[in-house]
């Protein structure tokens, strides 16, 4: 008879709920509730942390057009407001966007220091540029062009360029990662850094559905992922599901009843519910931790997700 995983409920974890704000995926166009300037991320960050999100997963942006923007002085402009307003875990991240340099997508979080960084996995496809079939007016001019280029742009994230990430920022700064695995392929790339003792246990492991070019958002899909995961890494590991768009809630239900842990956040998804445009992240925070607690599963507390992830703390981050 072939193991199953253990529910939430039977291994006597919490849920860690991670809020992914504003991404660089999304536009203004797109929804007029993406949080642009450092005043909206600021209060949306702490707003997610007091509906119940332990992490707080971070991009910035220009303040004059939303368009994505790697500054490190724009992030401190909204990294110490959150701090002193909410104890969340604050997760920088170094996927940056389309364009970025290694450069760019580093500046940030080598300033900040902070307890968590994202880190995907492998270089991919990452196609949004379906979305200008439905879209005529766009707000700024260099939305259009951003979104099209996702057809014949490549994610690029290689061996050596994940490496560099480990050895800047973890080995350098501390930090810890959330491991973003978009497809399985990704999981075995982890499984490499983890037996060249780069990285150690425990891993925070991010199993992403549903984007063009990755893995597909079938419940089929996250049972290989997570069965994948378990051979990879045994009891060493974190797991988290982010699904993409309409699949979000959907997926992190079901992950959540196996025993992973949860994001969410208009980085991943604008919508509520079936063609209801999420007001905040904050009510996408509350709609999964509603889920959660009826399904007699604890909201894990900052602190508890530090302890579960081995973080430094956030007294020991540079802003």
């Amino acid at each position: 008879m072939s193991q199953q995983p253990e529910t939430a409920a039977k291994a006597g974890r919490k849920v860690i709920i991670t809020c992914a704000v504003t991404g660089s995926v999304h536009t203004p166009t797109m929804t007029p509730y993406l949080p642009i300037t450092p005043d909206d991320i600021a209060r949306e960050s702490i707003a997610a942390s007091e509906a119940g999100a332990a992490i707080i997963h971070l991009h910035a942006r220009n303040a004059k057009d939303g368009s994505p923007t790697p500054d490190p002085n724009v992030f401190m402009q909204f990294l110490p407001r959150i701090k002193q307003n909410c104890d969340s875990v604050i997760n920088i991240t170094t996927g940056g966007s389309l364009g970025m340099s290694m450069e760019d997508r580093l500046a940030a979080p080598l300033r900040a220091k902070p307890e968590l960084c994202s880190l995907n996995m492998g270089s991919m496809n990452f196609g949004i540029y379906h979305v200008t079939d439905k879209i005529s007016d766009w707000k700024y001019d260099w939305e259009k062009p951003y979104v099209e280029r996702t057809r014949e742009n490549v994610v690029s994230n290689s061996f050596a360029q994940i490496e560099r990430f480990i050895r800047d920022l973890g080995q350098g700064c501390g930090a810890r990662f959330e491991c973003e695995c978009y497809d399985v392929g990704h999981l075995y790339t982890l499984a490499h850094f983890l037996d060249r003792k780069l990285l150690e246990p425990p891993l925070f492991v991010q199993t992403i559905f549903g984007v063009l070019g990755g893995i597909g958002p079938h419940p089929d899909d996250l049972m290989h992922m997570r069965r994948t995961a378990d051979r990879l890494f045994g009891k060493d590991y974190q797991w988290s599901i982010l699904a993409a768009g309409r699949h979000q809630i959907n997926l992190a239900t079901i992950g959540a009843a196996m025993g992973g842990n949860v994001r969410v956040g208009l980085e991943d998804s604008i919508y509520l519910g079936p063609g209801r445009l999420a007001k905040s992240n904050a009510e996408q925070v509350q709609k999964i931790r509603t889920i959660l607690e009826a399904l007699s599963l604890e909201i894990a507390t900052p602190e508890e997700a530090r302890k579960m992830l081995k973080l430094k703390g956030g007294d020991q981050v540079a802003f």
